[in-house]
């Protein structure tokens, strides 16, 4: 396979450069997954309502699949479908979108985000305002969905709460797609999983005698009630190949002179898309440059600096390459779930993906600001070059909830995940987000992810150089920064250092 090719390519850079194996003697840890393709041939997928059936076009109008795999096929029959807003059970702002509600063996049809997100004055107290929390997230809306019972569940697509167009959908779901392999197949989870682009939600709610924006306005206040489709139901049936398949986390580690027990984390993942089929059948490369060659390389590149360094660090460095974060963070959620050090000994990191090579900017942007202690670190190291510490310049897009630090996040272990600068020092914010929308529009999970030898790389040289200052810094120091105090991770990582 060509991606674990690009794995062993990684392990000998490793080696080359000079780290020790970070997994005792291999730079390998491996990671058990299941593949399973859709077979639309072999599949179907229709709405029965008042006016007739409803069959949206697989891949142009609604993506879907499932997840177990404890049999080729999965089928649920004449499911009522229900609108349940955003899918949200959210005690600490009082929002529970499923109350008085069953919907065990339905077809929930729900909105992606978080409730009072797209309001123009949103309040920050509410949700968090303008920025994502992980109620809004995709992959949240299938575990809750799972956890009330659902036999299939729908999310309808907008590209501005989505933070992506229908593009990005279809060509990350239209293919095959993994989970970490479990001894309950799977079935723990919602039997069939589906995006539906808003074209298809409202002609859905049409047939259904229902108004799309009038349902969605009432989803966004409280006391919203969960709308039953009248006599609509969905059957289902999605055919598919199973594969079993090992793949692998890459790591690599500088040991510690006087705490090796203790470790630095630098993370990016070396997985991408591959090779798909378009709609039209025909078959394309997705290579990947930008999301996450350029973190890869840049790993690589923090490892050398660190290799060439006339002093080893006090605290030992890991630089870790994970596996599978194109199938929902499957790589770091397996290290995540078997650590190879124990978690209470990793002291933070920063993860790399898809940092946009720009030129030199005024700030550095992280996503998430405001959720550690890291920050303030980071904040030191960039007054040094005369930069500040930038906000997240798109927090209703949720990107801390979407790359690899996340899965640390959730067990306790801070981390850091920048998104380069944004403030440029040629063309200032604008310019900023001019190349953010450029790359998201016209790059992003699409075969034109490609690398450019125009491309200006001053802005990401900067950047890794404040991120070897930093982890040079926590290397040497015998602090352990923790999530801010109001941090939703702050229990977790006191609980696993024994101060809680």
């Amino acid at each position: 396979m060509a991606g674990e090719a690009a794995a062993a390519w990684i392990a000998d850079e490793m080696k080359l450069i000079g780290l020790r194996p970070g997994n005792k003697d291999s730079f390998f840890q491996f990671v058990h997954a299941v593949t399973i393709t859709l077979q639309p041939s072999k599949s179907s997928f229709t709405i029965q309502t008042p006016r007739g059936p409803f069959a949206p076009k697989f891949a142009n109008q609604v993506v879907y699949w499932t997840p177990r795999f404890a049999s080729n096929t999965v089928e649920i029959s004449n499911s009522p479908l229900i609108f349940v807003g955003y899918g949200v059970v959210a005690p600490e702002y009082g929002w529970n979108d499923y109350a008085g509600v069953d919907v065990k063996g339905k077809t929930v049809v729900v909105l992606i985000n978080d409730p009072g997100n797209e309001d123009p004055r949103p309040d920050p107290k509410f949700f968090k305002g303008k920025a994502m929390t992980y109620y809004g997230r995709w992959t949240y809306k299938f575990e809750e969905a799972a956890r009330h019972g659902a036999a299939a569940a729908l999310i309808v697509h907008e590209t501005g709460p989505a933070a992506y167009g229908w593009q990005v959908v279809q060509n990350s779901n239209s293919g095959p797609r993994s989970w970490l392999s479990t001894t309950d197949k799977n079935t723990g989870k919602v039997p069939i999983q589906g995006w539906i682009t808003l074209e298809t939600a409202r002609e859905l709610f049409k047939h259904s005698g229902l108004d799309y924006d009038r349902l969605k306005a009432a989803a966004n206040r409280r006391g919203f009630v969960p709308i039953r489709f009248p006599g609509v139901t969905l059957s289902a049936e999605a055919n598919s190949t199973i594969t079993f398949m090992t793949t692998r986390n890459v790591i690599g580690e500088i040991r510690g002179s006087k705490r090796p027990n203790e470790y630095v984390l630098y993370t990016a993942h070396w997985d991408h898309l591959g090779v798909k089929a378009d709609p039209s059948g025909a078959e394309k490369t997705y290579n990947g440059a930008v999301d996450n060659a350029l973190g890869v390389s840049g790993i690589l590149e923090l490892a050398e600096a660190f290799t060439h360094s006339k002093d080893p660090p006090q605290r030992s460095v890991a630089f870790i390459c994970w596996t599978m974060e194109e199938q929902a963070l499957l790589g770091s959620e397996y290290f995540a779930e078997h650590p190879l050090w124990p978690l209470n000994r990793i002291v933070g990191g920063i993860n790399l993906d898809a940092n946009l090579p720009e030129g030199r900017a005024r700030d550095l942007a992280i996503v998430g600001r405001g959720s550690s202690e890291l920050e303030d670190l980071l904040a030191k190291v960039l007054k040094g070059q005369n930069r500040i510490l930038g906000d997240d310049p798109e927090p209703e897009k949720g990107h801390f909830y979407r790359s690899d630090h996340f899965s640390l996040a959730k067990v306790g272990v801070p981390m850091l995940s920048p998104v380069g600068g944004h403030d440029l020092i040629n063309g200032g914010t604008a310019a900023g987000q001019a190349v953010s929308d450029d790359y998201r529009d016209h790059r992003y999970h699409q075969p034109s992810d490609v690398w450019n030898p125009n491309w200006d790389l001053s802005g990401p040289i900067e950047d890794l150089e404040a991120y070897y200052e930093f982890g040079r810094e926590l290397a040497e120091s015998t602090a352990w920064p923790d999530w801010y105090r109001d941090d939703e991770f702050r229990a977790t990582r006191d609980k696993s250092m024994g101060t809680q």
